[in-house]
């Protein structure tokens, strides 16, 4: 039997599987495959592995990062099944790889010949963009195309079809116990992944479900309570096993970034806000860290404010295990969505903004410091959602000056996400669905999104890495229009704009020498400065046209003493040990 998995790339509320990061449902389904019948070949292809075959042979213009898996076509045709998992609940800006949606994946798929089966969050639809409303049209095409349409966990479907096709139930959610060995057997996908070894980043799940939504109900538009309706903590044993497979296959990225909160794991239910478990969180970190003792990445993702909030020693031990044990440039993602008390009461929001305000503070008090990576330790980011039910012009600016706050008190965030409501069948906005803003307050949307990227936003990355900074191992990905443009790997990391063509997929040490409103620019150092073009010399802090002039003018230099003379002694206090001749 021959089985190929099309990882179309997913995007949800407590998940992320976008290249870079390798998310959980092509590895579950890879191992549930392989215990199901070992003997199986399964080939994992990308859907930039379709793009690059089909449109490409059509003559359409492709943006593929990655070479063509070379069988691609021979591969799907020879297929028995055809596995495709795609899903975008929470569309956002991506750097060099563009999830796919259901419409796209059918011209590719309908003229095969294989079982197909639809997997992930795609069976709930896909938001091709922020402020829309799920229609029907991709679900019934989802319906036309696939033979199999799974609303449970693919992982435990593929299992019992590849045992007894008539028992197995589209439906049905695996457990924990069950999910071991698909975990660890699934670990070898990551052989195939197109940015394996150096620049994979793993999601390694922790926990399903909202421990929030169990005590009073999820936020209005969150899809996660509805696929889980109960919560289960994944036990630390076992995911410290799984870190340990795949740091032995030579994975050195990972994101324990799968959960609502991270701040929440084996925590302890209680109406509201649940009561944390720092001995768990540490026990956990520390036995990650005891199996991949040279992890370059060990970053997080969502936290709840208001556990923070509530719960300060409990949260301070937790952060400062995070610091420890983990790597610099980590962030937690705070889910406030609105400052207005009336919208967040309606929609059922995780925290109130005074909640979120000391939260913020409290992780600035405690990770604020500056890391080996040339990034703080440890930073919250703030996520906000416009649009929602019960939004006035009031509610934008309640926001906005909550955001100020942060600004004007020298607090840091690491990025302010500003999404669009999506609407999705089954979560509790799907309602109020006629209540939803995002049309009729179109302007004021796009008013107070620019006011918060000149006002905040950019002021904010000023503060976080002024100029002069080195930020460490930021790996080239793409260049575009004169521009390279390169990340660091982890939560949330910063996009560098480079502006020069460098070789890719190389990591380079970069000296920060601007801002733009949610990126920055940078150079690689050391800088040459008897070779380096006047374009990138006239970036460098406090060189400027004049000094390029005078630097052409008296190149090639001796040494570093005589280029100070050229430029001024008062250049060194940034570029000492930064530039070479």
């Amino acid at each position: 039997m021959i089985i190929a998995i099309i990882d179309g790339y997913t995007d949800e509320p407590a998940g992320l599987g976008v290249p870079p990061y390798l998310g959980i449902y092509p590895r579950y389904a890879y191992g549930a495959i392989k215990k199901a019948r070992k003997d199986t070949a399964v080939f994992y292809l990308t859907i930039d592995d379709l793009r690059a075959t089909f449109d490409g042979e059509r003559g359409i213009a492709t943006k593929n990062k990655t070479p063509n898996f070379p069988k691609t076509r021979e591969i799907l045709k020879k297929a028995d099944v055809i596995v495709y998992i795609g899903g975008l609940h929470t569309p956002g800006k991506y750097l060099s790889a563009v999830p796919s949606q259901v419409e796209e994946v059918a011209r590719f798929l309908k003229p095969l010949n294989g079982i197909k089966i639809l997997g992930g969050p795609a069976f709930m639809g896909s938001a091709h963009a922020g402020g829309t409303k799920i229609s029907s049209r991709e679900l019934m095409m989802a319906e036309a195309v696939f033979d199999h349409i799974v609303y449970g966990d693919l992982e435990a479907f593929l299992h019992d079809f590849l045992i007894s096709p008539r028992d197995a139930d589209p439906f049905r959610f695996r457990t924990y116990d069950e999910l071991r060995d698909y975990s660890l057997l699934g670990a070898e996908v990551v052989r195939q992944f197109p940015d394996y070894p150096d620049f994979v980043i793993v999601e390694i799940e922790t926990q399903r479900g909202c421990p929030k939504a169990m005590g009073i109900g999820g936020c209005s538009f969150c899809t996660e309570p509805v696929r889980y309706k109960v919560v289960e903590n994944r036990p630390v044993e076992d995911i410290i096993r799984e870190v340990e497979v795949l740091y032995r296959l030579g994975v050195r990225h990972f994101r324990v970034g799968r959960q609502s909160c991270i701040f929440s794991y084996m925590a302890e239910p209680n109406a509201r806000v649940p009561v944390p478990n720092p001995e768990a969180i540490e026990k956990l970190f520390v036995g990650i860290r005891s199996v991949a003792p040279d992890v370059k990445t060990l970053h997080v993702d969502n936290a709840n404010p208001a556990v923070i909030a509530n719960y300060p020693e409990e949260s301070i031990r937790i952060a400062k295990a995070l610091i420890k044990y983990g790597t610099s440039g980590n962030v937690v993602a705070f889910g406030l969505e609105s400052a207005d008390p009336k919208v967040a009461k309606l929609n059922n929001l995780n925290a109130t903004a005074e909640e979120t305000y000391e939260a913020v503070r409290l992780l600035n008090e405690v990770g604020g410091k500056r890391g080996p990576n040339g990034m703080p330790w440890l930073l919250p980011g703030i996520n906000i959602i416009f649009g929602l039910p019960g939004e006035t012009k009031k509610s934008y600016e309640l926001t906005f000056q909550f955001l100020k706050r942060l600004l004007d008190d020298g607090l840091m965030v690491r990025r302010i996400n500003i999404r669009q409501v999506v609407v999705f069948p089954g979560t509790p906005l799907w309602r109020m669905r006629d209540r939803v803003k995002t049309e009729k307050h179109k302007r004021l949307i796009q008013h107070y999104k620019y006011k918060i990227r000149h006002e905040i936003d950019l002021p904010m990355l000023k503060r976080l890495v002024p100029v002069g900074t080195v930020l460490r191992d930021v790996r080239a990905e793409v260049f575009e229009n004169g521009l390279t443009y390169g990340r660091q790997i982890g939560s949330y990391p910063l996009i560098v704009g480079i502006p020069k063509e460098v070789k890719l997929n190389r990591f380079y040490s970069v000296l920060i020498v601007g801002h733009g409103f949610r990126s920055i620019t940078g150079v690689p150092v050391p800088i040459n400065v008897n070779t380096e073009t006047p374009r990138v010399l006239q970036h460098l802090p406090g060189i400027g046209r004049k000094n390029v002039v005078r630097i052409l003018a008296k190149r090639p230099f001796r040494d570093e003493k005589e280029f100070f003379l050229t430029v001024g002694e008062d250049k060194r206090k940034i570029l000492d040990g930064l530039i070479t001749v």
